[in-house]
């Protein structure tokens, strides 16, 4: 291999991954800036068991029903930062983050990448025994994190409320790859690279395979269901909504097209989605109220 190319693989390729990518990634130093003279912060905690260790942010009382976030791939907790800083939505939610296995401090046991969807989906069941309401849990999963949320719901299906897949990567037939893909996977880059980079590496790698495992469990699902998605998203190939369409089989089902947004539109879009919860957390309180009227016999 020439000088100039070794150049080009170790330096000038990480460097432009860093940069094309870097935006999923908040370090914890942008955190500790980010909260540096804020009197709301999120509470940190450590789920741990015999097989794996998870990482949690959240804020709102843990009696208020849980939107539990999930992220993509390369991301963390903190990719939802601006959804759990809305004092709004933590006055209304128990809103927990949570770093999936192989990002952040979450891992599990011998294992350095996690490619499994199941694996993930199931990973995350013990975040639910940290709520204490008695209702229904949201989960919203963007991008990978999307067919984990998905996965996560069909195990649990009386436990949740509604599921929103954002920007969504569950079609196996369009998964992208880039020119640099395949540099991504070579030891010497990757060496450069932040772990979450190569974390996200290896779950692309398998990504299709796993989402056609997935086939199954679509028609299935029952709960509320929403997926929005862009038309200038170049991560989720914008048919990943028709793929929603066709094989979701919840009748409580809606699909929302942003011709112009892109990818991250829980960012760009966070108005919306704001609203789409605080109303449905709203019409729940009303439901919940004249129940409570009922029973006690009312006046």
């Amino acid at each position: 291999m020439s000088r100039i190319k070794i150049v080009l693989i170790t330096v000038v390729l990480p460097l432009m991954l860093s940069s094309c990518f870097g935006r999923y990634i908040v370090t914890e130093k942008e955190v500790r800036r980010h909260y540096a003279h804020r009197d709301r912060k999120p509470e940190m905690r450590m789920i741990k068991n015999d097989t794996l260790t998870l990482c949690v942010a959240s804020v709102g009382a843990d009696t208020l029903p849980m939107l539990l976030l999930i992220h993509g791939a390369p991301g963390s907790r903190w990719g939802y930062m601006n959804m759990m800083d809305d004092p709004e939505l933590s006055h209304r939610f128990h809103i927990v983050s949570v770093d999936r296995i192989g990002y952040g401090k979450s891992r599990l046991k011998k294992r350095r990448y996690v490619t499994s969807i199941d694996t993930h989906a199931h990973s995350l069941l013990p975040v639910l025994s940290l709520n204490h309401s008695s209702e229904k849990v949201t989960v919203l999963g963007r991008s990978y994190g999307a067919p984990i949320a998905a996965r996560l719901v069909s195990l649990v299906p009386d436990k949740v409320k509604e599921l929103i897949m954002v920007s969504p990567v569950i079609d196996p037939d369009t998964e992208k790859f880039y020119w640099f893909s395949r540099w991504g996977r070579m030891s010497i880059v990757q060496w450069f690279l932040p772990e979450e980079f190569n974390a996200a590496t290896a779950e692309k790698y398998s990504h299709s395979e796993e989402l056609k495992k997935l086939l199954p469990i679509w028609h299935n699902l029952k709960v509320r269901t929403t997926v929005i998605q862009g038309g200038n998203d170049w991560i989720a190939d914008p048919s990943n909504i028709e793929f929603a369409k066709k094989h979701i089989g919840s009748k409580r089902a809606q699909y929302i097209f942003l011709d112009k947004a892109g990818h991250m539109i829980t960012f760009s879009h966070l108005g919306m989605i704001k609203e789409m919860l605080m109303k449905n957390a709203l019409f729940q309180d009303r439901i919940s109220s004249v129940n409570s009227d009922v029973l006690g016999g009312g006046n």
